[in-house]
């Protein structure tokens, strides 16, 4: 009896068909399960030692809080009944249309019923003879009430799957930060625990858009070179780990993986790059108050320079520029020109034109002693325009009588008018 591994259900999950013959793989199925008589895809055949390693993998389902509240199988027993006709399969994908249908109708009667809860997806068994609603809460609802409004709107069986987020992304289906589908909605039957320290030891940063799927949760390919990141920190020290010395500490700054090597910073020498098979021999020196030399054949030169990557005008700067901005200037105006020709000297060449600074003229220094006093000159100069100035006369005087008093306008409190007992009383003038 030969075991293969089908896949069923919108969630994807895994079950193992016995069959006598040959099932060729992505062949549709009749098969019964827990839930009922539904279709199955073929994935292809296991041996026994394939089918004892997937009945050790437990599913742990988690919900709102990420934590897993029980553990399901992976894999699960399927009868296999019939391979399925194309009449089959037209019939479940017209379920698809009306299975959309069903989606809305189902969120407006969950409007009255104020829950906390967010509808996924609706998937019929074979032959309607059960509709699965399947929803993601942070907590746990109360939702009997619910499925009897669903039982009396939809004529038939009704089931409610609570699922966790990543169960969602799983039925939902999407593309990940890679550009490829996610891992969840095509090939990976299984949700492996995944925590920071996964990610701190990949020297990944610690951003939230970067290292989180679409789920919300960290990506399950963090997990994927864990083990081998984890074999290659083997052999070195905590990063800010500290080496005693008579000069001081030296700090351990860094580890770069790819190269298997240390970043050690020296007090007044700065940071110093130390392979993982030499710390030890840094350590001793260092610790014993010696200097360490870094060896010749590790000092690896630049193969190439600066100069290389630019041309000669780029690196001598402004002076190439000017040099070829001319001719070119006079190149552009020639083709501006109607006949083409020289350029009449007495025109005047049209451009930008920088503005002339002023300039101003200065009186002639002239020689003084040393021991005049340079502020004296600027006393003289103020009297000599004091005296030069007309006096001036008082028009008081030129008039021959007293100077008119101003008569300055009073402001009135508002609402007051004029002549009326509410004014303000005026003031006498002595």
């Amino acid at each position: 009896m030969n075991k293969y591994l089908a896949i069923y259900g919108k969630p994807r999950y895994l079950g193992l068909v016995e069959y006598d013959g040959d099932i060729k793989k992505g062949a549709a199925l009749i098969v019964e399960s827990v839930r009922g008589e539904e279709l199955a895809v073929a994935v292809g055949e296991i041996n026994a030692e394939q089918e004892a390693a997937y009945r050790l993998l437990r599913n742990a389902s988690e919900h709102g809080d990420g934590m897993a509240k029980n553990s399901e199988p992976v894999v699960t027993d399927l009868t296999f009944m019939a391979f399925a006709a194309k009449e089959d399969t037209e019939t479940a994908e017209g379920y698809r249309e009306e299975e959309n249908r069903i989606l809305k109708e189902a969120k407006e009667l969950l409007k009255p019923h104020n829950l906390e809860m967010k509808l996924i997806d609706v998937e019929f068994l074979r032959a309607k003879r059960k509709l699965f609603f399947y929803f993601s809460s942070e907590q746990r609802v109360d939702f009997r009430a619910y499925v009897r409004d669903l039982a009396r709107e939809f004529k038939t069986r009704i089931e409610l799957r609570q699922v966790g987020v990543r169960d969602e992304a799983k039925i939902i289906r999407g593309v990940g930060p890679c550009g490829q589908p996610c891992c969840c909605s095509y090939w990976l039957n299984q949700f492996a625990p995944i925590c920071i320290k996964m990610v701190k030891e990949q020297n990944l940063a610690l951003n939230p858009a970067k290292i989180s799927g679409i789920c919300g949760r960290l990506m399950c390919c963090m997990c994927y070179e864990h083990e081998a990141y984890h074999e290659a920190w083997e052999g070195f020290p905590n990063p800010g780990s500290k080496i005693k010395t008579p000069n001081g500490n030296v700090i351990i700054a860094g580890i770069d993986l790819p190269s298997k090597s240390l970043r050690c910073f020296i007090a007044g020498k700065g940071e110093v790059k130390v392979p993982r098979d030499k710390f030890e021999e840094f350590k001793e020196t260092v610790s014993s108050g010696g200097e360490w030399v870094v060896p010749e054949e590790e000092i690896a030169e630049p193969v190439l320079k600066i100069q290389d990557f630019f041309p000669k005008c780029m690196q001598c700067g402004s002076h190439h520029e000017k040099a070829t901005a001319e001719p070119k200037r006079e190149e552009n105006a020639a083709k501006r020109r109607p006949d083409g020709g020289e350029a009449n000297p007495e025109q005047k060449p049209r451009g930008n034109k920088k503005k002339k600074k002023r300039r101003v003229k200065h009186e002639p220094q002239t020689i003084r002693d040393e021991h005049e006093d340079p502020r004296e000159d600027v006393v003289q100069k103020v009297k000599h325009a004091a005296e030069a100035r007309p006096p001036k006369e008082d028009k008081a005087a030129q008039d021959g009588g007293e100077r008119p008093k101003r008569h300055f306008q009073r402001r009135r409190r508002p609402g007051a008018k004029k002549g009326s007992d509410n004014a303000a009383p005026a003031k006498s003038e002595v």
